[in-house]
């Protein structure tokens, strides 16, 4: 049973990072529109998905991103992960507050700069005081380890641990397990659930922004959707060799 789809809409982000898995860039590509996304996924919901994710690329960067919030919001639990930069317009904010998903979850990609981590920081402070549920994905690498354990602590004072995913950083200056759970001081906190070993997730779909399924975001072997519908995840589904992401891991 598939419960959490997540999507990627484009593969468009102006903020081009380097290590981004979707390769995102400000010439990236567009191939669905929003009504097929809202089809795609009404389809899937009805199929008995419980949970729709929106990425990129950077999803409000993405032309329809809030039709598509207006009408998936109403059919199952909406989230976003956005890197937050477009939430600094205050017309993208007013159409977010029109709009409500159910969580936003915003990354910090660089937590050695402290004008990220302090805009993050206010703008999930802020997102608080509507009705989304506020959240952050850090990105953990071996160099930045200390820096991490700092954001991270900073971070509890406004969310709980389960609001804050930490993320390894692939695919090369990948954190151990070890540094990843000393970044929380060894206490409980969310991570990958292939931390500890690559096996592909059993509840969980990625779709890619070029139309293609996979168990993981990261695994190599997707196949394309021959449909747009949840007949189409499985068929696809059903002819992938999943590859796992460490084969492209580097040994720095």
């Amino acid at each position: 049973m598939i419960e959490l789809l997540s999507i990627d809409l484009s593969n468009f982000c102006s903020k081009e990072c380097n290590f981004c898995y979707n390769h995102s860039n400000m010439e990236g590509n567009v191939e669905w529109t929003p009504d097929e996304i809202i089809e795609f996924a009404s389809d899937c919901i009805a199929n008995g998905v419980k949970a729709i994710s929106l990425g990129g690329g950077e999803p409000f960067e993405y032309d329809g991103v809030f039709e598509i919030i207006a009408k998936l919001q109403k059919l199952a639990y909406l989230s976003l992960t956005t890197n937050g930069l477009p939430l600094e317009d205050s017309n993208v904010w007013s159409q977010l507050i029109q709009h409500t998903p159910d969580k936003i979850h915003i990354t910090i990609h660089h937590p050695n700069e402290t004008q990220e981590v302090k805009r993050v920081k206010r703008q999930i402070r802020k997102l608080a005081a509507t009705s989304i549920k506020p959240g952050v994905n850090l990105l953990v690498a071996k160099d930045t380890i200390e820096y991490c354990r700092d954001v991270y602590h900073q971070l509890l004072d406004d969310l709980s641990p389960s609001q804050i995913i930490l993320v390894p950083h692939r695919y090369s200056n990948t954190p151990t397990p070890k540094q990843i759970a000393y970044v929380a001081d060894s206490k409980h906190f969310q991570s990958a659930s292939c931390l500890l070993g690559c096996e592909p997730p059993t509840n969980f779909v990625s779709v890619s922004w070029d139309k293609k399924v996979n168990r993981c975001s990261y695994a190599g072997g997707k196949q394309p959707l021959e449909a747009l519908s949840y007949q189409g995840v499985i068929n696809a589904l059903n002819k992938v060799v999943f590859q796992s992401c460490m084969r492209f891991q580097s040994s720095d």
